[in-house]
């Protein structure tokens, strides 16, 4: 079965007035995998999740060696990727893609742009993390050829 075309996108600079929506929708996305492997509550989740966000963007969108990029289809924003730079591999820390655009194929979409991006800029890697119950990320990104380089696993007692 041959995967189908993805729609195309553009990847955009976010601009700062566009920031503080992001934010909101960026550590509300984070917070909800981050609280259950924790064990947060839904409060607390939110509150490590803002505060994560702080420190790796303590200067918003324009923090070094941070790359945050709002995905366009035509004239409308269907989504968003941040990409960080400062190791040598450079790492997706959040890829989004709009509520009501999804099964559209924008992920994959915005993926490959990132990845794109990324080659234009000289890597030959990238990583990213995947909260393992997120069954639909996970079947992108094995689709896409990631590969498992370390897992993290936990029993309840």
């Amino acid at each position: 079965m041959t995967t189908p075309t993805p729609p195309a996108v553009v990847l955009r600079p976010i601009t700062d007035a566009e920031y503080p929506d992001w934010k909101d929708l960026t550590a509300t996305s984070f917070a909800a995998g981050i609280g259950p492997v924790r064990g947060l509550n839904a409060d607390e989740a939110v509150k490590f999740a803002y505060e994560e966000t702080e420190r790796l963007l303590p200067d918003g969108p324009a923090t070094e060696h941070h790359l945050i990029w709002i995905a366009e289809a035509g004239d409308e924003p269907v989504g968003s990727l941040w990409i960080s730079l400062r190791s040598k591999i450079p790492f997706i820390f959040g890829i989004e893609v709009d509520s009501t655009q999804r099964g559209k194929g924008y992920g994959r979409a915005i993926m490959l742009a990132g990845q794109d991006e990324c080659r234009r800029l000289g890597h030959t890697q990238i990583d990213l993390n995947v909260f393992a119950d997120n069954t639909t990320a996970v079947g992108l990104y094995d689709s896409l050829g990631y590969a498992v380089i370390s897992q993290q696993m936990r029993l309840d007692l």
